[in-house]
């Protein structure tokens, strides 16, 4: 390929189509997997139809930021649980990555012209567009079951939101450059995925969790994912919280460093593990 037609395929109007064609591609596995839709809302539904109504009296909620007065145990719940669905569709999302780069779509696209990172950005971006999607459908189910916010929050919360995903997102890239193949992602849900869902403030205050221990308090500060989950609570009442802000700022552009590092043929993880096939090693 001459240096003119690179050039020309690598300008910024190359960089939106191979966007938009990795974006497309996401939607359509979304449209066309609609049990996978589902089973992303079934989790989130069960905790709040089912495990909400019985720990009502159990575990209200006294007045904290951001909220203004009592709230019950379902309008707690309902951010951590929006939260979760990005957790789940990015890490499964990210974690295709370990069939597409072999068989799949992706293996052709790391062997083009266009840089890693953006091949990456553009996968991630397209997997937090669908994974809003999926939260906005929750938040609306939520409504109808009178767990409601003010409706400003529904607008503000969608940068918290697209954050979130981003950066779970993220972390779900970089673990997709160490598992070889798509049956280790039990092991990841395992040790990864619930452990940072449950080890977070996204079903319980914190301050709770620390009258219970200490050391289990100490390990939901550092958790990311709580950051996450604070963020978006904050954001649905109109508050920004800035410690949250920042966690998850950060945990973004460190993982998704960690990945471009991880997926790059001269020097990453996926050169020393063999590469996709296809690719030198």
């Amino acid at each position: 390929m001459s240096d003119a037609a690179l050039s020309s395929r690598l300008s910024f109007s190359g960089y939106l189509v191979c966007l938009g064609g990795i974006a497309h591609r996401e939607m359509l596995r979304f449209v066309n997997q609609k049990e996978r839709f589902l089973s992303a809302l079934v989790r989130p539904l069960i905790w709040l139809f089912i495990f909400a109504a019985g720990f009502r009296n159990v575990l209200g909620v006294s007045i904290q930021p951001p909220y203004e007065t009592y709230v019950l145990y379902e309008t707690y719940v309902v951010p951590g649980l929006a939260v979760m669905i990005q957790l789940f569709y990015g890490m499964q999302s990210s974690l295709s990555m370990v069939y597409d780069r072999e068989v799949g779509s992706m293996r052709v696209l790391l062997t083009s012209p266009f840089p890693r990172w953006s091949l990456l950005a553009a996968k991630l971006t397209a997997s937090v567009l669908v994974s809003v999607l999926q939260v906005y459908v929750f938040l609306a189910i939520a409504a109808w079951w009178d767990v409601d916010a003010p409706v400003q929050g529904y607008v503000l919360a969608l940068p918290a939101l697209v954050l979130t995903g981003l950066m779970l997102g993220s972390i779900g890239l970089f673990l997709s450059s160490l598992i070889r193949q798509l049956e280790n992602f039990a092991s990841v849900m395992n040790f990864v995925i619930f452990p940072m869902f449950f080890a977070s403030s996204a079903l319980y205050p914190l301050w709770r969790i620390r009258e219970a221990s200490e050391g289990l308090y100490l390990a939901c500060l550092a958790n990311p994912f709580t950051h996450g989950v604070e963020l978006v609570r904050f954001a649905l009442y109109g508050r920004l919280e800035p410690v949250a802000l920042a966690v998850v700022v950060g945990t973004t552009v460190l993982f998704f460093a960690a990945a471009l590092i991880a997926y790059d043929p001269s020097r990453g993880l996926m050169v020393r593990r063999g590469g996709p096939k296809g690719e030198a090693s």
